[in-house]
């Protein structure tokens, strides 16, 4: 079931956001990406000013009583029109997590369907997310699920 965000869960969304940043830092092949003491409580106190800031929305996936998965989204920009650059209102998923324990049971999705039904109920056209490039099946979720790239970074370790 849906649910959404309530400070009740503040302490089960904090595990559920560290949980994907060691996920992250886990596969990064630079080793940027770390956990640190700080992360549990400053990152989620980032992510809840940036969904205040911007109209944004979390949503959780409970089952039998506990958060098993969460997902954040924001609007990105509002329409953009200027000498080099055209865009109507888009959405951001900043955050979308699912336990380790309940993966591939259908809650990423319903989280995913879930912010593109509430960031197209406020007018955004297009919905945006970042996908870390080491995350190949968190990129094939996307892929089945309509979203493509636009655009890339690429990275080259230049040595010591």
């Amino acid at each position: 079931m849906i649910v959404e965000y309530d400070s009740m869960y503040d302490e089960k969304i904090k595990d559920l956001l560290v949980e994907l940043q060691r996920h992250i830092s886990d596969i990064d092949r630079e080793g940027y990406n770390i956990l640190t003491d700080d992360y549990r409580n400053l990152y989620f106190k980032k992510t809840l000013e940036e969904v205040n800031a911007w109209k944004g929305k979390i949503f959780l996936y409970k089952e039998d009583e506990r958060i098993v998965g969460l997902i954040a989204g924001v609007i990105n920009n509002y329409a953009i029109n200027n000498y080099d650059f055209k865009a109507p209102m888009r959405g951001r998923i900043t955050e979308l997590v699912v336990s380790s324990s309940v993966r591939s049971k259908g809650i990423g999705k319903a989280l995913l369907l879930k912010m593109e039904e509430y960031l197209k109920f406020i007018g955004c056209h297009d919905v945006l997310l970042g996908v870390f490039s080491y995350n190949t099946r968190a990129i094939s979720f996307y892929e089945a699920n309509g979203y493509h790239s636009r655009t890339m970074d690429m990275i080259k370790d230049l040595g010591e």
